[in-house]
């Protein structure tokens, strides 16, 4: 029994319309909504022969038994950015979905299959991303996930004790990758490359390395009106300068980076600001030149803060290395791509995956492409081609049973 692409494209549809608005996606992780999705997605796993359950990080998982207590794990994450896609994460759940249906249907397979929706992939409501995944690779810092605040002020230990999740016991999620012998995750492009090559697929080699911090200006709060340009201690002036700087290394040195957020207080049209907090963004494929551009950046916020007059401090928000996938994977996997479309291609991800920390604990990944309209996601205007996820199913079902057969 083949995996049907029109009923996983008509429950992403029907996923869109449960949960999102004229705005778009609004899953955002540990909300009521987000909860509404897994109730949802609980309901269509109920009608397959899997155990569905959900570990101490808030990963929520379903096992389909097999001949051999070694498991495959398939997934991605149902949690969206505000006003996100239709398309970003839960593709790779509802995709991992239709293959569990096709597998169920053809008696236990020679391994344990496993879909997993990891909780909080995105990290929009904290600033913490690949949490649930993070938990289940080992890293869990439960004094970091206390120290976590959202817009509002709220705590994200509150907010996860909301969801039944202790942040004392997140670590424990980690023995649900005891036995996992493989992890494939079909994702959106979320970017133009494929769209530029005329190409539906592409297999990922890897993830870039992230560097993201927070650069924290202080300088002197005073009336906009009343002091002279030449005696201001403009933070956010400073937070400015550094986000263009940020910018340019980029374009200098290759990789991307990205100051998407600036908080100044107070924060009004009449007043100089005294504190600006810049979130910075740095990504490359080589771990070397991902830390000379965070160097670089550093010296640059120092330089700046001299001219203005302000000091600056740096925090660590977030870094992961540049991850390699599984070399044989990637090469079956582009076997697999060239035969569908006739070309291969390889791709590395700009964009951070829960793959990237599996991979990261040591269990064999690799990851799908499919090709993004324009380029666009976390936007309603993100968009795929049935065709191209037709496509996807196929390919992403072929590297399932390829790899069912190579380890079984």
């Amino acid at each position: 029994m083949a995996a049907d692409a029109r009923r996983m494209i008509a429950e992403l549809r029907d996923l869109a319309r449960l949960t999102g608005d004229e705005r778009g996606a609004q899953r955002l992780a540990w909300t009521d909504t987000w909860a509404r999705a897994r109730e949802w997605e609980r309901g269509l796993l109920a009608e397959l022969p899997v155990e569905v359950d959900r570990d101490e990080a808030g990963n929520l998982w379903a096992t389909l038994p097999g001949r051999a207590p070694e498991t495959l794990i398939i997934g991605s994450h149902i949690d969206s950015v505000p006003n996100g896609g239709w398309l970003d994460g839960c593709l790779g759940v509802l995709s991992a979905l239709e293959v569990l249906r096709s597998l169920s249907a053809d008696g236990p397979p020679p391994l344990t299959v496993r879909l997993v929706d990891w909780a909080d992939e995105e990290g929009a409501r904290f600033g913490l991303s690949l949490l649930g995944s993070m938990a289940a690779a080992g890293q869990h810092d439960p004094d970091l996930v206390r120290r976590l605040r959202d817009a509002g002020g709220v705590g994200a230990a509150d907010a996860l004790a909301a969801h039944g999740v202790d942040v004392d016991r997140m670590g424990e999620a980690r023995s649900r990758l005891t036995d996992a012998v493989a992890y494939l995750e079909l994702h959106i492009e979320q970017g133009p490359v494929l769209e530029a090559r005329g190409l539906p697929l592409a297999v990922v080699t890897g993830v870039y390395g992230t560097e993201r911090w927070a650069a924290r200006f202080t300088g002197q709060a005073a009336h906009a009106g009343s002091t002279p340009m030449d005696q201001r201690r403009d933070a956010l002036s400073a937070a400015a300068r550094l986000a263009l700087e940020v910018r340019e290394l980029a374009r200098n040195r290759g990789g991307v980076g990205t100051v998407g957020r600036i908080d100044a207080e107070p924060g009004i049209p009449t007043a100089v600001a005294g504190i600006a907090t810049a979130l910075v963004d740095q990504r490359h494929v080589a771990i070397d030149t991902l830390r000379e551009l965070h160097e670089a950046a550093v010296e640059a916020g120092r330089t700046i803060a001299a001219d203005e007059h302000v000091e600056v401090e740096w925090s660590p928000l977030f870094r992961v290395p540049p991850i390699d996938f599984d070399a044989d994977m990637v090469a079956a996997a582009s076997t697999i791509v060239t035969d569908l479309q006739g070309a291969d291609a390889r791709l590395p991800s700009g964009p951070l995956h829960d793959a990237a920390r599996v991979a990261e604990a040591g269990v064999p990944a690799v990851m799908l492409f499919v090709r993004s309209k324009r380029g666009l996601s976390h936007t309603r205007e993100e968009d795929t081609d049935e065709a191209d996820l037709e496509l996807a199913l196929a390919a992403l079902e072929r590297m399932v049973s390829g790899e069912l057969e190579r380890r079984g």
